[in-house]
């Protein structure tokens, strides 16, 4: 005790600490002992009571730094090693709990309806933890798509859409849904040639063919006819659409504008499957179909391996993220959109469409006259503020569309008896064809990286009777808007020679001039015949 009592508040210290081990720069392993009645107690790098050593640097802000977050880090982890056994303990038992039972049935619901994505995963791997990983990445990853490209420019972001006031021609269809329509081009009786375009996603009844002139329809004597689709624009949206009401919507649409003859339907990228619904369900109505860059399910059974490896390799990331999302998650995409072209705000078509653009295609869309046109269309577009159609329209493309292209043109099947059978075994008569049996003509941008070249290799497999112009060094917008030479190329291989418009037809009542100057000469030469009858009697 006595001891005890004689000790300083250094040896005492040392007592309490002892030796941790701990040796900071400058202190060698094999330092020197310390000297009868010094306690070594580690501060400072030395031996306390010792003076510092002549040549000697003390410890620099930045090592002390790194020390300290080594040391965060490790204690960290040991905090985490230490929780995840506690938790690992306590759940020890827990799937017999009541809460696990309930729980047990959801689970394995959605266990069952996520296990399709447990063939992408190597046999060797747990799908519980696997998936863990993805679901977070994937979590970050609509995290990043949430907040969009930061390309974009605060001047962007500021500025929103104007929205003008309500202006379009409407008419009641049948189920007392209104459609609201736009016509350019000749009127309904002087009219040689009727095209029907549906727009395409994000865009309205505005577009049609961006930039076409008047006179060019005039020459051609062409009547070109757009509608905005359910829930854009200004046309009543409809709770149950898919590719045959949209069919019939068209039709009704051709019907209630006077359009007594065939019509031609115009399918430009997102439209292009509306223009296959009508080759589909109205064929009869439908004299011909002009395709540009048109696109198809991107999950078709029916597309080979290669061409969806084609497909998928020239889409950005973010959109191959919008495609998984609308075939397996649907109901994420209405949070995108909101944000993005729902959001009242102005952007560009790359970012909000998540689109890959080439060089014809940027120069394109940098330009004054394509972004007014794309302001003016995208506000029309979103007009009612609602992403219900857009997630439709989403949805649509990469789902069973209740056809299939090749259905369009289909080889007559025939019941052929024993002779009949042996007999084209011997002979290369051609079959017959049924379906849609109208000229189908597909322009396609070699350069496109929106509907890659690859769709339309397959388009041209399942309908073989349409014919493919490709377009080198075109791009997805290119040629299709603003060119006033394309567009006449396209009419010129349409409808021919350009012939005009169609002379309005006589009524019955009404004479015509060169027939009403003869009636009136042979009335002059019978009445002097008459009056020289008279005169010799």
């Amino acid at each position: 005790m006595a001891a005890a009592k004689t000790m300083t508040w250094h040896e005492e210290l040392a007592t309490l600490v002892g030796d941790t081990g701990v040796r900071l720069p400058g202190v060698g392993v094999d330092a020197a002992p310390a000297p009868a009645g010094v306690n070594r107690a580690a501060v400072g790098g030395r031996w306390y009571g010792e003076e510092e050593e002549e040549g000697k640097v003390e410890e620099g802000w930045a090592q002390q730094a790194r020390g300290f977050a080594e040391s965060t880090a490790e204690m960290l982890r040991e905090l985490g090693l230490g929780v995840w056994d506690v938790a690992a303990q306590s759940l020890a038992g827990a799937e017999d709990s009541e809460l696990a039972r309930r729980l047990r049935r959801p689970a394995a619901a959605a266990g069952k309806r996520l296990s399709f994505m447990n063939e992408y995963l190597p046999e060797d791997r747990d799908p519980v933890r696997c998936w863990l990983v993805v679901a977070a990445v994937a979590f970050v990853a609509l995290l990043v798509l949430g907040a969009g490209t930061g390309d974009e420019t605060p001047v962007e972001q500021l500025r929103k859409l104007y929205i003008s006031p309500p202006n379009a021609k409407r008419f009641q269809l049948p189920d007392g849904r209104h459609l609201a329509y736009e016509e350019k081009g000749v009127s309904a009786e002087r009219a040689r040639f009727s095209l029907i375009a549906p727009h395409s996603f994000l865009s309205s009844r505005l577009a049609g063919i961006p930039g076409i002139n008047t006179s060019l329809l005039e020459e051609f004597g062409a009547r070109l006819v757009t509608y905005d689709l359910p829930g854009f624009g200004e046309s009543d949206p409809h709770p149950g659409r898919n590719l045959n009401s949209s069919a019939l919507d068209m039709l009704h649409l051709a019907d209630a504008l006077g359009v007594a003859d065939k019509f031609w339907v115009v399918g430009y990228s997102g439209g292009g499957m509306h223009a296959w619904s009508a080759l589909r369900y109205i064929p009869d109505r439908v004299a011909g179909a002009a395709m540009f860059a048109p696109m198809a399910n991107p999950y078709d059974s029916k597309m080979t391996k290669d061409e969806k490896r084609k497909t998928w390799d020239r889409w950005s990331t973010k959109r191959k993220l919008m495609h998984i999302l609308a075939r397996r998650f649907p109901s994420l995409l209405r949070l995108f959109y909101l944000r993005s072209f729902l959001s009242g705000k102005q952007g560009q078509p790359e970012s909000w469409l998540s689109l890959s653009l080439g060089k014809k295609d940027k120069a394109l869309l940098e330009g004054a006259m394509f972004n007014a046109f794309w302001e003016k269309d995208v506000a029309e577009s979103v007009r009612q503020g609602d992403a219900k159609p857009f997630v439709e329209e989403a949805v649509m493309q990469v789902s069973d569309w209740g056809f299939s292209l090749s259905d369009i043109q289909m080889q007559k099947k025939e019941d052929q008896g024993l002779f009949e059978l042996i007999k084209s075994l011997f002979s290369q008569a051609e079959r017959e064809w049924v379906g849609f049996l109208g000229p189908i003509h597909i322009w396609q941008g070699m350069d496109d990286r929106v509907v890659p070249p690859s769709v339309t290799e397959y388009v041209r497999r399942m309908v073989p009777g349409a014919t493919v112009h490709k377009l080198l060094d075109e791009g997805h917008f290119s040629y299709f808007c603003f060119c006033d030479e394309c567009h006449r190329q396209i009419f010129s291989t349409l409808f021919g020679i350009p012939q005009g418009p169609i002379s309005p037809v006589q009524e019955s009542g009404e004479v015509a001039p060169e027939f009403a100057e003869e009636t009136t000469a042979s009335e002059e030469f019978a009445e002097q015949e008459q009056d020289t009858s008279e005169c010799l009697a």
